[in-house]
């Protein structure tokens, strides 16, 4: 019997995806067994990358999120997939996937990670509050402007506002402000980024005491903390629970990943057919932005079963397998499966994310990301549990990050 050993975060969607895989790719290999570890967010990158369970063969593959991989790369880490695709390759890699996903994988000719699940950062939002005449009429008849999706912060806000009915429980959106070291960095460079600004400067530095650096935490503070905006228990959902969240019901619109649009499909769900997504909201004169985080298999240097965990993952990444994920609300990641009609009827948001994902940007790269992030999410932290003034949040934010000297590519 040869085991494949393989984590991956503990997200229902991801198991029940990854399961089905590994079952139909056991059931075609007989004699093989697959044996997925699922755990928390802080325990997979704590397992595979600090404790060097990719490293020292404890797994062979790991479910990894795209910022992880420049980290898990100069810990040396990972196996050098380029090296498997020359000898038993991907059928159409990488011209079959957006180039968006395949250019964060790359570091120099070495090959990190396939990927497995996309979801870019989108405004989502429910049609059937947006469309409702009565609502429409109502909306006109206070702001003498059409309801539509919020193009700007300042509609963003004032769209919310107008949505959040506190005695029934519904909110005008959510942020996912949990300090996980994963989407308070999401939201601030979001912030940043649709205001005009910039992360780092031109050596790579990150920037954190500039104005706009400042206005973008005051308005996440301010949003945060106003239940006439945004959901209470904001400041305690990661992203999976604000998704969770929306798709109970309980918000109108949130900027968060393409992933819940897509799960809002799947049957049964209770938003099948009221749900679209557009462009997140920008300052006035700022060009739309969005930010591509992803998921990817990588395989451990020390796997002691490579031709076996490279088997898998060409087989995940085909067609059939990157397609069938979809019914679990996983986003697939192929071309092909963005564009097929069929699942584009199921799912109409599919019919944009191409269009989102291409467009999308890249977190800064470097080893040293989990650092920033911890950072970022100390700054969340004080600004949503203190009184400090946020300036003197981030003038204290930077002079960590320089006395640390973290430095991004």
């Amino acid at each position: 019997m040869s085991h494949l050993r393989i984590a991956l975060r503990n997200y229902a969607d991801f198991e029940n995806a990854l399961t089905e895989q590994a079952r139909l790719f056991e059931a075609q290999h007989p004699g093989t067994k697959i044996e997925l570890t699922s755990i928390g967010i802080h325990e997979l990158y704590r397992s595979a990358i600090t404790e060097g369970g990719l490293r020292d063969g404890r797994f062979d593959l790991a479910l990894l999120v795209s910022d992880w991989l420049a980290e898990a790369h100069a810990a040396v880490a990972l196996e050098d997939l380029h090296h498997w695709q020359q000898l038993i390759p991907i059928h159409e890699w990488p011209g079959g996937w957006p180039r968006s996903l395949v250019q964060p994988l790359l570091f120099g000719n070495h090959l990190s990670a396939i990927p497995w699940h996309d979801g870019p950062e989108c405004l989502v939002y429910r049609t059937d509050l947006f469309e409702e005449p009565a609502t429409r009429s109502a909306f006109r008849s206070q702001f003498f402007r059409e309801l539509r999706p919020p193009t700007t912060w300042e509609e963003f806000e004032q769209t919310a506002r107008f949505f959040t009915d506190q005695p029934s429980g519904r909110y005008g959106t959510v942020f996912a402000a949990f300090p996980d070291g994963h989407n308070t960095l999401y939201d601030f460079a979001i912030q940043v980024w649709s205001r005009g600004g910039e992360l780092t400067d031109s050596t790579g530095r990150p920037i954190l005491t500039t104005p706009i650096a400042l206005s973008a935490l005051e308005f996440y503070r301010r949003f945060v903390h106003d239940p006439c905006l945004c959901h209470p228990r904001s400041a305690k959902l990661d992203s999976t629970q604000s998704g969770d969240i929306f798709l109970a019901g309980e918000v109108a619109m949130m900027a968060n990943w393409f992933g819940f649009a897509a799960r809002a499909g799947r049957e049964g769900s209770p938003l099948t057919g009221k749900v679209a997504i557009a462009p997140i909201p920008t300052a006035n004169g700022v060009a739309p932005v969005s930010l591509s985080v992803f998921w990817a298999l990588a395989m451990g240097r020390g796997s002691r079963h490579k031709e076996l965990a490279w088997q898998f993952l060409r087989y995940v990444a085909s067609p059939e397998r990157d397609l069938g994920i979809t019914r679990h609300g996983t986003v697939g990641v192929r071309l092909s499966t963005w564009r097929d009609r069929a699942l584009q009827a199921r799912v109409p948001v599919y019919r944009e994310v191409e269009t989102i994902s291409l467009s999308a940007r890249q977190l800064p790269s470097g080893p040293a990301m989990a650092s920033f992030a911890t950072i970022i999410d100390d700054v969340i932290t004080r600004a949503l549990t203190t009184n400090e003034p946020s300036a003197a949040i981030l003038e204290l934010a930077q002079r960590e990050i320089d006395q640390k000297g973290i430095r991004f590519s």
